[in-house]
């Protein structure tokens, strides 16, 4: 599995999944597109990039701003001139609480982010390949977009949106040489998880126990999924949604 000569726009890759991406995408030879909020994490991750060799270059960009996802293809285009894989992987969990007091605040920050930010960047991602002639998106979703997760219905909503996006927009560029998928992680062992369960271990313990394998996913377990994905050995393979997720989804 080779990437050379081949652009990789990740949102997200400060931390986590989207930094483990990024750097194994690197590792096969792709030049990194870094995108994220969090400036510090996402010079870090072109810092650890640029050690193995690679090159990689970061802007600071907040997805549910519509113009300034705008504005970031306008520069990439400029940068490197195509994007031939995107990994829209940015989102946020949002709160944990039952639905009749989630606050609607948060209700439009997880949307905006989770939902509204990836359709932002699809809409550009798909128009600069569409010009170039073909590529591959992957979106990361969650198994909350498969199966409902109690308490989280902002997160839920969001990631079962994605996939229908995933799936409909799948159709859409089949026969433009456009290839889209999601991916749905289990619980995955990030520093989001870790923030949204800090001091509550009795909680952290109970997702483990959800997941067959009694484990929760590794960073570079999602990561390989996805350049399994985006790898030109899976040209026929658009649309789906598939479950990284220790038997969650078999259960």
């Amino acid at each position: 599995m080779s990437f050379s000569n081949k652009n990789v726009l990740i949102t997200g890759a400060a931390s986590g999944i989207g930094k483990t991406t990024a750097l194994l995408f690197a590792e096969k030879g792709a030049t990194i597109i870094v995108v994220d909020i969090n400036e510090d994490g996402g010079q870090e991750t072109v810092a650890e990039i640029e050690e193995i060799g690679g090159t990689a270059y970061f802007y600071q960009v907040d997805q549910s701003d519509q113009h300034a996802v705008q504005q970031l293809f306008v520069a990439v285009k400029e940068k490197v001139g195509q994007v031939h894989i995107a990994v829209n992987n940015a989102g946020i969990l949002g709160q944990y609480v039952p639905t009749h007091i989630y606050p609607a605040n948060d209700w439009h920050r997880v949307i905006g982010v989770n939902l509204n930010g990836v359709f932002y960047c699809m809409q550009m991602e798909l128009a600069m390949m569409l010009e170039q002639g073909g590529g591959a998106i992957i979106n990361v979703a969650s198994v909350a977009g498969l199966k409902a997760m109690p308490y989280a219905s902002a997160y839920a909503a969001s990631k079962h949106a994605l996939i229908g996006l995933t799936k409909s927009a799948a159709l859409e560029y089949a026969k433009k040489n456009i290839r889209i998928n999601a991916v749905c992680p289990v619980f995955t062992q990030t520093p989001m998880l870790d923030d949204n369960v800090q001091g509550q271990e009795q909680q952290k313990e109970k997702f483990r126990k959800l997941i067959p394998s009694r484990q929760f996913a590794k960073p570079k377990d999602i990561a390989n999924a996805i350049l399994w994905l985006a790898d030109g050995q899976t040209a026929y393979v658009t649309g789906i949604s598939l479950p990284v997720d220790g038997g969650l989804m078999a259960s």
